[in-house]
């Protein structure tokens, strides 16, 4: 496997970068939403919050306010989706220009030239990003959708029985749900970003992986948002992620 990617112009610098690339991903998403730190992120910290914003809602006659919410989820999970698609055709084009955008990096400063095939599996591996991100945007879409038909089914507040706290209780679980896959599609546009610090060269590969690592850890565990909300938060409800 290495002496292949070697013979496609990958240096050991690159491969190296790359699994930094790799490695950063896997231990943010295990930080995330793993048990040892993720019940402290922002993003647990929200899980509390729907399932707050849904036992709101049970009391509610006109839960027309509700249904807004909802569309505007709806609507993230949508524009992020057919970002995606477009992003999944930009990088693909970009394999037509690839000797054309290679010979160019390489006069900028500290540009990095790279063999034809080695430019052609980083926009692959671009593209692959692209891809996931989509998977998750619209799986988020369909989740959401979801949520909306239980929101629907809940019953009105003259109705509330235990059935129609577990009814609120679903609810809830679904938007925690599709929130999470949304948040992994943010977090691949987010590594995203980091990867094309590839096309400049390895360590500028390696400099925007651990920059971005740090951006958004730190906005999951030490930002200005997570300061807001953490007030008088009760967070024995919140899901395990």
């Amino acid at each position: 496997m290495i002496q292949a990617l070697q013979q496609a112009g990958l240096s050991t610098a690159d491969m190296i970068a790359a699994g930094i690339f790799m490695a950063s991903w896997v231990i943010y998403h295990y930080l995330i939403e793993g048990q040892t730190l993720g019940p402290r992120s922002l993003n647990a910290r929200m899980n509390a919050y729907r399932h707050r914003w849904m036992s709101e809602m049970l009391r509610r006659d006109n839960r027309m306010i509700d249904v807004q919410v909802m569309a505007a989820l709806h609507q993230g999970s949508a524009f992020f989706a057919s970002t995606s698609l477009i992003a999944v055709g930009g990088s693909l084009s970009l394999l037509r220009a690839g000797s054309d955008l290679s010979a160019l990096l390489a006069l900028l400063p500290f540009g990095a030239s790279a063999s034809p095939a080695a430019w052609e599996l980083k926009i692959v591996g671009l593209s692959i990003i692209f891809i996931y991100a989509f998977f998750k945007f619209a799986w988020a879409y369909r989740l959401f959708n979801y949520a909306a038909i239980l929101l629907g089914a809940t019953p009105t507040p003259e109705h509330v029985n235990e059935e129609a706290i577990r009814q609120a209780r679903r609810t809830a679980d679904m938007t925690v749900v599709a929130g999470r896959h949304f948040n992994r599609g943010q977090r691949a546009f987010f590594f995203a970003l980091a990867y094309l610090g590839w096309m400049l060269g390895p360590y500028f590969f390696m400099l925007a992986t651990i920059a971005a690592l740090i951006v958004i850890a730190r906005r999951q565990f030490g930002s200005d948002a997570l300061s807001s909300i953490l007030e008088g938060l009760d967070t024995s409800d919140t899901p395990k992620p």
